[in-house]
């Protein structure tokens, strides 16, 4: 299977006798998304102003409890700026703490840095650019604030630490570090695609102290997003009622799914509210199986015993789900 979930196109050609509709459990992505509001035309026909941009940066800096607007950079997902970093901060060695997602390693590597896999968060203590990812894809490790903000002091030097909270939305408090921004040297990523449901939208933020997100704006240019994109994630950001509600949901939903893994025979090694980790020997007959169901699960090359199931969305992915569970 390929590198990352939500390939559904390959899926058909993997399993094409597969029952349709296909249900995509790849992604992590949280079923039902963000209600897409009513969105004016101009929004699609002219470019974004300055104003409407920087108004969605003051609103992702409340909702991620900044002080200010000045240190949030809207980014077109939070994809393209892990491509971007490597050529933003140009440190010849790169700590990853591992296993991950696997972006950060191909991007730093292909940019020329020696990319280095940590076992530790220590191990990262050192490195002139450290990574991690809190809660951790794909097996939701995750560290308190006061951890990270140790490991940020204890580093010197003009160091660059990136934690990735892309899953961190829904999560309880005092997981966030963006909250302590700013910090020298630091810079947190966080995403519209997971918790919100909304991953075609491409929106997605780096905070950090003023200077680096400035760096960011510069390097990205005077649009960095699309005017839908500025509308929409200013009203989801600002919609603490549909936060909750959607925590309440899944916080049930994940509970209803380790039952139904557990029951197939799998150990669930892990998760976050929006996705859950099993872990079986049979996990290669299993995603051959759950594939000819129509009901694509993530796989991992290095670890063959995994699979990642997303949460599914509505009662009849449920019945689905069951039922392929079932007969495993």
């Amino acid at each position: 299977m390929a590198p990352h979930g939500g390939r559904l196109i390959e899926a058909r050609r993997l399993f094409p006798k597969a029952l349709e509709p296909f249900i995509d459990l790849s992604t992590g992505i949280n079923p039902p998304s963000y209600p897409i509001p009513a969105i004016e035309t101009s929004a699609w026909t002219r470019l974004p102003e300055p104003e409407a941009i920087a108004w969605l940066e003051a609103v992702a800096a409340t909702a991620y409890g900044l002080a200010e607007g000045s240190m949030v950079a809207s980014v077109p997902g939070t994809q393209l700026l892990i491509s971007l970093l490597p050529r933003l901060f140009p440190h010849a060695s790169v700590a990853i703490l591992g296993p991950t997602y696997g972006e950060y390693a191909r991007s730093f590597d292909a940019a020329g840095h020696r990319v280095v896999e940590a076992s530790t968060l220590d191990a990262l203590a050192d490195a002139p650019c450290a990574i991690l990812c809190n809660p951790n894809n794909p097996d939701g490790r995750r560290f308190d604030a006061c951890t990270l903000l140790a490991l940020a002091r204890q580093r010197v030097g003009d160091g660059l630490l990136i934690v990735d909270e892309s899953f961190a939305d829904l999560e309880s408090d005092g997981l966030s570090l963006a909250s302590y921004l700013p910090l020298p040297g630091v810079l947190v990523l966080r995403s519209l695609s997971k918790s919100y449901g909304l991953g075609g939208v491409r929106l997605g933020f780096a905070l950090a102290d003023p200077n680096i997100a400035a760096s960011i704006r510069a390097a990205l240019g005077p649009w960095p997003v699309s005017g839908p994109a500025v509308e929409i994630g200013s009203l989801a950001l600002a919609d603490r009622a549909w936060r909750e509600a959607a925590k309440q949901r899944l916080a049930q939903d994940v509970i209803r799914l380790d039952g139904m893994l557990r029951e197939a025979g799998m150990t669930v090694a892990g998760g976050t509210l929006l996705f859950r980790l099993g872990e079986s020997r049979e996990a290669a007959s299993l995603y051959q199986r759950l594939g000819e169901g129509g009901i694509l699960v993530r796989t991992f090359d290095y670890r063959p015993d995994w699979l990642r199931f997303g949460i599914p969305g509505g009662e009849e992915e449920w019945r689905r789900l069951s039922a392929a569970l079932s007969i495993i």
